[in-house]
This record gives C-alpha cells, sequence and structure tokens, in this order.
C-alpha cells in the first residue's frame, strides 16, 4: 500500500497533525517509538493550553488516547498507528518516499512530515542524572514556577540560557548563570539586558563538576577554570540549556539541515527542501521551540499537505 502521508514522530507536533490528517480522511501512516516527546518526563507542565497543570506522564497519555480514538484501516481514508521502531531512513522512490525502521519494514507514501522533536543536550556530571526532574530541569517554561522564592542555577551560554535566567527572574529569588567559557554564544545585547537584572548573577570560566542533595538539589559543585579552586553554591534548582539535538539523523542526505542538525522549513507552510516533505516541531530550524508551537506548526503544515495532495 502506498499512503497519502506518514507522520514520523509522537510528540504534540506529530500527534496535532495526526488527528488532523485523520479528520481529513487521508490514508495516513503514523510512526513513533512512544509518545509525549521531551515533556513526557516532566513533573509538572502549566502551559499546555487548555490544561492548568499536567504532568509530562499524562501529556503523553493524552495525546495518545486523543490519536488512537482516530484510528481506523484503510482502504478509502485511515490512520494506522506503529509504536515500537524507530525509522532508520527515507529515500525517494520515483515519486514517493520509501521509509526504513530499525525492525527492517518499508512503508511508502506520496508526502512526508518530520516530528521527531529533539533531545535535550544532558549534563554529564556526577549526580545529574540522580537528581534529575529532582531539581535538575530542562525547561523553564514548564517547571519555572515550582522554583518560586527558590535560589536557582542555569547552565549555558547561549541565548537559551540567558532567556531562560531571564524568564525565571519572575519566579526564583535569584539565578546564577554558570558558563564553562568566558565569552559568550548569546547575542550581545541579551547579555547585556540580562545582566542588568538585580536578580540575576553570571559566573564565567567555571566548570560544573558536580550536583549534591539528598532528596532533592542542594548545592553544585564547579571549578574556577582560572585558578583551579573548587566552590559550591547553595541551589535548590539547575536549569540546563546547554544545547538541543535534533532527532533528524535518517533525514540526513534527504533534505537541508542546518548546522545543528535541524530541517530548514519555510515558516509560512514548514515545507522543507525537497517537494513532498514537511516537517514541524523541534527537530525544525523554528525560531521557538515550545509543544503549543509545535502543534500549532504540525496542523499549519497538515493543512498545507492537504492542499499538495488535493491538487496533484
Amino acid at each position: 500500500m502506498i499512503f497519502d502521508l506518514i507522520i514520523i514522530g509522537g510528540g504534540p507536533a506529530g500527534v496535532a497533525a495526526g488527528v488532523y490528517a485523520a479528520r481529513k480522511k487521508l490514508r495516513t501512516l503514523f510512526l513513533t517509538y512512544d509518545f509525549g516527546g521531551q515533556s513526557a518526563v516532566s513533573a509538572e507542565i502549566q502551559n499546555w493550553i487548555g490544561t492548568s497543570s499536567i504532568t509530562g506522564e499524562e501529556l503523553a497519555k493524552n495525546l495518545e488516547a486523543h490519536l488512537r480514538a482516530y484510528e481506523s484501516d484503510p482502504p478509502v481514508g485511515g490512520l494506522i498507528i506503529k509504536t515500537g521502531s524507530k525509522v532508520k531512513k527515507i529515500a525517494r522512490t520515483g515519486d514517493n518516499f520509501s521509509v526504513s525502521t530499525d525492525d527492517e519494514q518499508i512503508y511508502q507514501a506520496r508526502t512526508i512530515l518530520i516530528a521527531t522533536g529533539a533531545t535535550r543536550r544532558k549534563l554529564i556530571v556526577p549526580g545529574a542524572e540522580v537528581f534529575e526532574q529532582k531539581g535538575i530541569t530542562y525547561c523553564a517554561t514548564c517547571d519555572g514556577p515550582m522554583f518560586a522564592g527558590k535560589d536557582v542555577a542555569v547552565i549555558g551560554g547561549g541565548n537559551a540560557a540567558f532567556e531562560t535566567a531571564w524568564q525565571l527572574s519572575a519566579y526564583a529569588k535569584s539565578i546564577i548563570i554558570i558558563h564553562h567559557r568566558v565569552d559568550f554564544k548569546a547575542d550581545k545585547i541579551t547579555v547585556e539586558k540580562v545582566s542588568a537584572n538585580p536578580k540575576i548573577k553570571i559566573l564565567t570560566n567555571a566548570e560544573t563538576i558536580e550536583i549534591k542533595g539528598d532528596r532533592f538539589v542542594k548545592n553544585l559543585v564547579y571549578k574556577n577554570k582560572s585558578t583551579g579552586e573548587i566552590k559550591e553554591l547553595a541551589v535548590e534548582g539547575v536549569f540546563v540549556e546547554i544545547g538541543l539535538i535534533p532527532a533528524t539523523d535518517f533525514a540526513k542526505g534527504l533534505t537541508a539541515l542546518n548546522q545543528y542538525g535541524s530541517i530548514i522549513v519555510d515558516p509560512k507552510n514548514q515545507r522543507a527542501s525537497v517537494v513532498g516533505v514537511w516537517a514541524a516541531g523541534d527537530c525544525t530550524d523554528a525560531l521557538y521551540h515550545q509543544n503549543n508551537i509545535a502543534a500549532g506548526d504540525a496542523i499549519k503544515a497538515l493543512e498545507d499537505i492537504y492542499l499538495y495532495l488535493q491538487r496533484k
């Protein structure tokens, strides 16, 4: 069978597109290893529109349940959902595309929507894994309000780290940015703005070497790279902003990627550089990466995919 559309990815972007594709009666194959995306591990999400508070686990279950409500077999329209496998490669085969998975299956479709998201670059120091979601977090938008009135640290030196610190200033008692270099990747104007905030301090040339605590984070240990001196900071939260790794290895050689491996898309319609391929969410070069934005961009892509297929 040749599907009208294959959607790859089980986060908010992929599921939003899947629901819309099913409602438009497109013959759709939905491929994902699991559901939920990056937010599946969040202890609490307070910015998922329509729900004042939800855990990442609950969000993942809700996304899957919503999509499965539309599950049905083709031939005339329909949605097939396959979980537990990962895409290895996408290749053009004539006017269509073939998608190979790690369980040795090959599927064909007229169009492709990539919504595989990204993974946060993890902090790799003693204690980091132990205290993840116990004070260590990778999403200020999701988790920031839980640190109201507390002393927190932000690790990183790019725009994301500085924007996180600024965002946290609305909740936290104090914020210290810890960067392992002297110079920042963040825009100068952003650095100047954040530096002027009395709640925020910046520590440069400081390498985080350990996270300590009991049930939750209590201390961050760092080394002054100039002197070699080891110091500890008393903090109850550590926000890690050291980069994203787009889940796009399977798309290399198919469509244009930027220097970070993100799929380059037209923000008007989410089209990739190859005709017949769209992408949405954190796997793209979109300026902002949030659950609600990912879902909206995927719906935008699906509307464009539908019109594209109707014209063929």
